[in-house]
């Protein structure tokens, strides 16, 4: 397997059978041990997290003080942070479908976020967990705004692109929520407008009802703190945005995640795909709160191995995912959360300059 960026060991076809079939009997050792602490788990997060909603709406409906909105901010933010890190995000990919509760099927779940879960299955679940990190079709590299690698083309637009990771980060539900739309292939004239439009259909009807829960019906609910309720919705959703950015980013743009060419997914076996995918992820280290607030994507490396496994086991995973990795001289990505950060932004504003050639000559293509 040639890789478009960075450096890995080469392994062979035996290798590759060798690796997959490692991380086939850790998968399988973990699915025939889910059982009722597993369920026992997400029920008291979905607690968890719907005591943290009531709480904080109510201290933000009746904010009379400066003391009870931020409380009623801080808490709110929490909630919609945990309902779509630790709760949504993971019931989407499957991993409670084995529960046999409505409640938690990830094919009916609906999240409370700008994004349409069915575009999201479509994007992510689909697309990005196949092709993950390939160029030209893993859309989620870079999300058609960053160039991240010298495999894209600069262009004089990319000088700005730290300034675009940052409007992206603060408008991320919305940038998510509208990635099915394609805006680049629209713009080359590959697709056109109203083939999207059944998707637009869907994407404008769940963002009026976002839009209608947190800035209309909320706030009138509040009678003369409208405008409290309306600044503490929004803020609420601003940090669970730059907080969802920054916990995605460490788990697949910091220095050490590595991108691959189109034909490397072609007849691509089991190992050749867990190999893609180890090479394509980074973890984070952290408290088990940090883990939890970030949906257990600080094991980003795990979750792209097992994205249906529930992600409170990729904890226990990690150490065995880490030995496979040594044993096969596979490197293992992984620092601490503020290192892994400063890493994004270091990749973010050096591939935002034009690709230098041998002799000092910039490179546009």
């Amino acid at each position: 397997m040639d890789m478009a960026s960075g450096k890995a060991p080469r392994m062979t076809t035996a290798e590759l059978e060798s690796l997959g079939e490692a991380l086939d009997q850790l998968r399988q050792e973990i699915k025939d041990d889910l059982g009722q602490r597993d369920a026992d788990y997400i029920r008291a997060i979905v607690r968890k997290q719907q005591m943290a909603e009531i709480a904080g709406r109510a201290l933000l409906q009746f904010s009379f003080n400066p003391v009870s909105w931020v409380l009623g901010v801080g808490l709110l933010s929490v909630a919609k942070i945990l309902e779509n890190m630790e709760i949504g995000h993971n019931i989407m990919h499957g991993q409670y479908d084995w529960m046999n509760d409505p409640k938690f099927y990830s094919q009916t779940y609906e999240w409370d976020t700008i994004c349409d879960g069915d575009s999201w299955r479509r994007t992510h679940n689909f697309e990005h967990h196949t092709y993950t990190n390939i160029l030209g079709m893993d859309r989620d590299y870079g999300y058609g705004l960053l160039r991240l690698t010298d495999n894209i083309p600069w262009r004089p637009g990319h000088l700005f692109q730290f300034i675009n990771y940052v409007l992206l980060s603060v408008l991320f539900d919305w940038g998510v929520g509208l990635h099915e739309l394609e805006v680049e292939k629209i713009r080359s004239g590959k697709i056109r407008l109203r083939d999207k439009w059944p998707f637009l259909k869907s994407f404008l009807k769940k963002a009026r009802n976002q839009v209608a829960k947190d800035y209309v019906i909320f706030p009138l609910l509040a009678g003369p703190l409208v405008i409290n309720v309306m600044l503490g919705n929004l803020l609420a959703n601003l940090i669970r945005n730059l907080w969802a950015s920054t916990i995605i980013f460490c788990g697949h743009f910091t220095e050490g995640a590595q991108t691959f060419r189109k034909q490397d997914c072609e007849n691509e076996t089991r190992g050749m795909w867990y190999y893609r995918q180890l090479l394509g992820s980074s973890n984070f280290t952290g408290s088990k709160w940090l883990h939890i607030m970030s949906g257990h994507l600080s094991f980003q490396i795990e979750h792209h191995l097992f994205p249906d496994i529930p992600a409170h086991r990729y904890r226990e995973m990690s150490p065995r995912v880490r030995q496979i990795c040594e044993a096969h001289g596979i490197p293992y990505n992984t620092g601490s959360f503020g290192r892994q950060l400063m890493t994004v932004w270091a990749r973010i504003i050096r591939y935002s300059l034009p690709e230098t050639g041998s002799a000092g000559i910039p490179q546009t293509r």
